[in-house]
């Protein structure tokens, strides 16, 4: 348990006057949070590097801790104008960066022989980041629940587009991209309870949360309709989509925007080690007036720690039950 709590040690090594940095077996946090600082000390020596090499020769597991220490590095280096460059990628660290899209910022360096097993093996060896990731059994019943939920929205469907439309003019669907399992974007769907122009208007409502969450009690552009729709929960129905698709479970943590994330701390991407989930901690521990990001880190870590089969099943349950009690729904 000590070890835990040891500072990683990286090797730099120079190759043709350009920085190596060599990563240990495992990327997590504590590692993470050390690359970060290593890499944020190495772009600040003169001369500054053109380039800096990246080598995964000895990992073998990432986490989304990882993941986002190469998120804030690559945003740093490019700042510098400065080229990051990954090369000795592995099946599974390959796989990771294609899914959420490094590899098209990143330069990557691979003999054509790894790069074919890496294109071959990438579904099969992403890291296992929660035990809730390899669960048969919980994606059975995210795709039994998902398939029931549809049905539910197949019949309130024409009602409440009915109201929608009604209502105010503009779309029924509300669609905004979201992020998932280690920082994976997608896109999710809900019906639409604000007005059609809401997110170019964002700039003219008061954010009553601190951190990296939006929250307004009487949010303006919020309509007549979509107050009912978010209170009752019913314009996350189409989600159950998203939950079928696999892109979301039934429970998990809250699904942050790509501008949250952008703004998060390498320990703040531990909440992107599980998917994101239509319920979870924060929707059964008040919802609305959770308004602190410290406060959602701390639900979702506790989701985390806490998770079972039988625990995802009684979120579900409170979930139901706090639906029927007025002051539960989101505003």
């Amino acid at each position: 348990m000590n070890s835990q709590h040891q500072e990683p040690e990286f090797t730099i090594t120079l190759l043709e006057d350009m920085p190596v940095i060599h990563l240990p077996a495992r990327l997590t946090v504590l590692e993470a949070v050390t690359f970060k600082a290593n890499f944020q000390d190495l772009i600040k020596t003169e001369p500054i590097p053109n380039q800096v090499i990246v080598d995964f020769q000895n990992t073998n597991f990432i986490d989304s801790s990882g993941v986002g220490a190469l998120v804030n590095n690559y945003k740093a280096a490019k700042a510098k104008e400065i080229e990051l460059i990954v090369q000795n990628v592995n099946p599974t660290i390959g796989g990771v960066l294609a899914m959420t899209g490094l590899d098209q910022l990143l330069q990557v360096k691979s003999d054509p022989l790894s790069e074919v097993n890496n294109s071959l093996n990438r579904e099969q060896n992403l890291p296992e980041t929660h035990p809730s990731i390899r669960s048969k059994i919980k994606r059975a019943i995210d795709i039994l629940g998902g398939i029931v939920g549809l049905i539910i929205t197949a019949a309130l469907f024409i009602p409440i587009v009915a109201a929608i439309k009604l209502d105010s003019p503009g779309p029924i669907f509300f669609q905004q991209t979201r992020c998932g399992w280690l920082g994976q974007e997608f896109k999710i769907w809900k019906f639409r309870s604000m007005c059609a122009d809401a997110e170019s208007r964002k700039s003219e409502v008061k954010n009553e949360a601190s951190g990296a969450i939006f929250k307004n009690e009487n949010d303006p552009r919020v309509t007549a309709v979509g107050r009912f729709l978010r209170r009752t929960s019913l314009d996350e129905l189409p989600q159950f989509w998203n939950v079928v698709r696999g892109e979301m479970s039934l429970v998990g943590t809250r699904p942050p925007t790509p501008n949250e994330v952008d703004t998060y701390e390498v320990p703040e991407w531990q909440r992107l080690d599980v998917k994101p989930g239509m319920t979870g901690e924060w929707q059964v521990n008040g919802r609305s007036q959770v308004k602190d990001f410290e406060d959602v880190i701390k639900l979702d870590l506790r989701y985390q720690q806490n998770w079972s089969l039988v625990y995802d099943l009684k979120l579900i349950i409170k979930t139901i039950l706090i639906l029927f009690n007025k002051n539960s729904g989101a505003y």
